[in-house]
């Protein structure tokens, strides 16, 4: 390999990424956009579900448990209905999610000590959070019910309510449990997915459809001389987003690198060579930069969203798709940036991932490599 003749290729492939300032601009867009779209849209959080009250007991002892419920960061108390009817004409129309029903022997029950039971009724065409705010709807009963219970052994003289187990808990990479936290890792390999396999993708195939590949043959380049000196320039602009990606995430969503920044950038590294040199094996294969990008599209970006553990649980998807996130290098280098960005692990837990990431590149190098012949067909 000759570095001068590599050197050469990887200028003409500069000069024309900086003539080309829409892709140029684009590339380095894009991180921004991503990762502020997910990281406000994209959210796990559970945070003022519109809800509707049908308070048959219009007691104090309903008014002070509403009181806990509108005093959550969870629930928005939006009305007050005196029907069944009117709860399922706004949970139909989408104005509220949850819908409490207070019985009205709710009160005489409470400061009898018979056991009460309250309705919460949840919107399940949305699972999610459907299903967290019957959580927090039934904790937030359990907190009222211990508070009446301690009042009552205190009017009886009995002395505070003690729990025979107490429960503490703590949560260690988050304590406050934010999803941005989780979340912000993960866009940052989508950002990389996004823009390495965007630009290398065309890259080829424009030489193809424009007709400058003929020039190309006619010198004494070789393949990998070729290969290597199209992708310096993109590397250099996807490391640029990598960075640009971190410094978001610290600085908008309050998300720093608790780890090693080294050894993360050094990953990621690894991790956005086998992406380019897997764009650039698409552009070789395909010649075309529409069919180049579409696949890419398709075989990088929905994958490192569906299928690398990012958004949903790899645990929790079935059997086959667990082996197939197996193939996938974004499964490994998100596991990476949760360890090194949450967790502050180094290589002597994440080594095997990066293994992998370090395999990944080498079998794209090689196959982009073996892929491209200097001929026309």
């Amino acid at each position: 390999m000759n570095i001068n003749r590599l050197a050469a290729i990887a200028r003409k492939e500069t000069l024309h990424v900086l003539r080309d300032w829409r892709s140029l601009t684009l590339a380095l867009a894009i991180p921004l956009v991503l990762i502020l779209l997910y990281g406000y849209a994209l959210t796990l959080d559970l945070r003022l579900v519109p809800t509707v009250v049908w308070d048959q007991s219009r007691s104090a002892a309903s008014r002070e448990l509403l009181e806990l419920y509108a005093g959550s960061p969870y629930f928005s108390i939006r009305d007050y209905h005196e029907g069944y009817d009117d709860l399922q004409r706004d949970l139909d129309s989408g104005k509220a999610m949850v819908a409490l029903v207070i019985p009205g022997d709710f009160a005489g029950k409470v400061h009898s000590g018979k056991p009460v039971a309250i309705q919460v009724i949840g919107d399940g065409s949305d699972a999610n959070t459907s299903r967290l705010a019957l959580n927090y709807a039934t904790a937030i009963a359990a907190i009222y019910a211990r508070n009446i219970a301690a009042e009552q052994m205190e009017l009886k003289g009995r002395g505070e309510l003690k729990q025979p187990v107490e429960m503490v808990q703590r949560s260690w990479y988050n304590p406050d449990l934010r999803s941005q936290t989780v979340l912000i890792p993960g866009i940052i390999a989508l950002v990389m997915v996004v823009v390495a396999a965007m630009l290398t993708s065309t890259t080829i195939a424009r030489e193809w459809e424009t007709g400058t590949m003929e020039q190309l043959i006619s010198t004494p380049l070789r393949a990998p001389e070729l290969i290597f000196g199209k992708v310096v320039p993109y590397f250099v602009i996807g490391m640029t987003d990598v960075a640009l990606a971190v410094m978001i995430g610290k600085w908008v969503f309050d998300v720093p690198i608790v780890g090693n920044a080294g050894l993360l950038f050094a990953l990621a590294a690894v991790f956005l060579t086998g992406i380019l040199f897997f764009g650039l094996l698409l552009s070789i294969r395909l010649k075309s930069q529409v069919l180049a990008n579409q696949m890419a599209i398709i075989t990088g970006f929905m994958p490192t969203l569906l299928l690398s553990g990012f958004v949903f649980a790899i645990e929790n998807m079935p059997l086959p798709l667990q082996f197939l996130t197996y193939i996938f290098p974004a499964r490994y280098f998100i596991a990476i940036l949760r360890g090194i960005y949450l967790k502050g692990i180094g290589l002597e837990i994440l080594w095997i991932d990066a293994l992998f990431l370090a395999i990944y590149a080498l079998l794209m190098m090689v196959a982009a490599n073996r892929a491209f012949a200097f001929k026309l067909e």
